[in-house]
């Protein structure tokens, strides 16, 4: 016998396509939100990764703006250190300087010549005295243009005074000194100084 089934089949099949469709819709959408949630994660591990570097970077940062404040405060306390060696040793060098410059004179001093001041600045020194010859003035002119502790002496004026009721003649000259190098006896003569002190 022949059956004949009555039930409409397209309806069927339209029924069936519509259970693939959403069975399809529902796995594409679960699958969808897994891609989007394994994107999610991976771009949230990539920037907390990133964050982690940047928090290390900012405290190496930190720790080497420190290291660079405490390289320059001792560059500066260097710099401050040397500043203080070299007047130091400008001075230890100028220290005998006016002893030396006194007993120059005192070398160079023709008999008859008395200075009434001696006044340096710098390298320049300016005297004034008191002699009964003008001529000895021009002794001591020479006398210091022969030492080599001074030379260019140059009188500034020599004029008539009366000092203690005698007529002398009063003078005034200026001269520079010349800064040799110390020589060996020099060197020993301070030596023996330091050792005595």
């Amino acid at each position: 016998m022949i059956r004949i089934n009555l039930l409409p089949h397209r309806e069927e099949k339209r029924k069936a396509k519509r259970q693939q469709f959403f069975v399809l819709t529902a796995l594409v959408a679960v699958l969808a939100g897994l891609i989007v949630f394994l994107g999610y994660s991976i771009i949230s591990g990539y920037i907390t990764t990133q964050d982690e570097r940047n928090d290390f970077l900012k405290k190496e940062i930190a720790v080497l703006d420190k290291q660079l404040e405490e390289i320059k405060r001792l560059k500066e306390q260097t710099a401050a250190l040397l500043s203080r060696k070299q007047i130091i040793e400008s001075l230890q060098s100028d220290r005998a300087e006016a002893v030396q410059l006194l007993n120059e004179m005192v070398k160079q001093m023709p008999e008859g010549v008395y200075l009434k001041s001696l006044k340096q600045e710098d390298r320049r020194i300016t005297m004034t005295g008191y002699t009964q010859s003008n001529a000895r003035v021009s002794t001591l002119m020479r006398n210091l243009e022969a030492s080599p502790w001074v030379e260019a002496p140059k009188l500034i004026e020599i004029k008539a005074v009366t000092v203690d009721k005698r007529r002398v003649s009063e003078f005034g000259l200026t001269a520079v000194i010349t800064r040799v190098a110390p020589t060996a006896d020099s060197k020993s003569n301070s030596a023996a100084g330091g050792n005595k002190k």
